[in-house]
């Protein structure tokens, strides 16, 4: 395994980021994910992850309603892992109450109570990397970079992060923290890959200027990139969350999905390992955040680690791509 700085802090993680929103209750009742592994089904898949040398966990409180937390915790105690050793990272924002109020969002009010939940959930004393899922437009944003600092100061996360945004507004609320003396982002974990590099516009640039980790979420959009267009697998005959966020732009993505695999085949990868290897060749990369529901999933990832893609291939994976649409509502992204 190879370790990196995560961002501009001291703290060295894996490459490869593993994301456990694959776990948790499954069932539609639980949550967006009636795909997610349970406890007994993550085991095998976890124990993968650490005997190759992945350290570093991302889950969030909304994964499966909670449950996603309450099995990253149980695996963490499962297999004795050193707390010193391991970077664990969750994120707040999105509703965990609907129809209540109060129910999500990034008040005061709610970072500090939706820590200590995620924290008796994970059975931890405190996260590495606390995150905002995204940007919560009812809530000030002095407000949130505030109860952010008070979570850090008490020690209950030791940084925080950000997630899908706009570059100006990632960049104002970080201005608001260093104005204030307050714990700036480490940070940004936006969608990021060979399907979607809108990023590199603004975000991207932005992040390397200031020396924050870019931890892309998605880096095989959904699957859609192991696999041929059309492939009918488990997961995607019931996933309902992924048509949300990349159906839109299918007549875009094709061209994408079939370049990778003719040069997948044609370089002796496969498609997963090329499109990985594509990312990580990128110096901004920090991790990226790759979900998995199967053991030879993480064997992959890591040995994308290891694949080193000439600028001529770099080029040609890269040569499809066309200019896509944003998803947003009165300028907040929501994918």
């Amino acid at each position: 395994m190879k370790y990196v700085k995560l961002g501009n802090s001291g703290v060295d993680v894996s490459r490869i980021c593993l994301g456990m929103m694959s776990f948790g209750q499954p069932g539609p009742e639980n949550g967006l994910f009636p795909w997610a592994k349970d406890f007994e089904e993550a085991k095998p898949i976890f124990k993968k992850a650490i005997d190759l040398g992945i350290n570093y966990f991302d889950t969030a409180n909304v994964y499966q309603m909670g449950t996603s937390e309450e099995v990253t915790g149980k695996l963490i105690k499962e297999f004795g892992l050193n707390r010193d050793d391991i970077v664990v990272a969750t994120k707040v924002d999105m509703e965990m109450r609907p129809g209540h109020p109060n129910g999500g969002g990034l008040s005061r009010k709610e970072i500090l109570s939706e820590i200590d939940k995620s924290l008796k959930r994970l059975q931890l004393d405190y996260v590495d990397l606390y995150q905002i899922h995204r940007l919560d437009p009812g809530t000030p944003w002095e407000e949130i970079m505030e109860a952010l600092n008070d979570v850090v100061k008490s020690g209950k996360a030791r940084y925080i992060g950000a997630s899908t945004m706009f570059a100006w507004q990632f960049q104002k609320l970080q201005t608001i923290a260093k104005e204030h003396g307050w714990a700036q982002f480490i940070t940004m974990q936006d969608q990021y890959s060979l399907m979607y590099r809108e990023e590199e516009r603004e975000m991207i640039p932005y992040c390397q200027s200031t020396g924050v980790g870019i931890i892309p979420w998605s880096p095989l959009a959904g699957g859609r990139l192991t696999h041929p267009w059309g492939t009918v697998t488990d997961r995607n005959k019931i996933d309902g969350v992924s048509p949300m966020v990349w159906k839109a732009t299918e007549k875009l993505d094709i061209p994408i999905i079939d370049n990778l695999q003719k040069c997948a085949a044609e370089w002796g990868y496969t498609m997963a390992e090329t499109a990985l290897a594509w990312m990580l060749s990128k110096p901004y990369i920090t991790a990226p955040i790759v979900g998995t529901t199967a053991v030879e999933h993480v064997e992959e990832a890591v040995r994308a680690l290891d694949i080193v893609l000439t600028p001529e291939q770099i080029a040609k994976l890269e040569a499809p791509y066309q200019p896509h649409p944003i998803a947003e509502v009165d300028g907040y992204l929501q994918f």
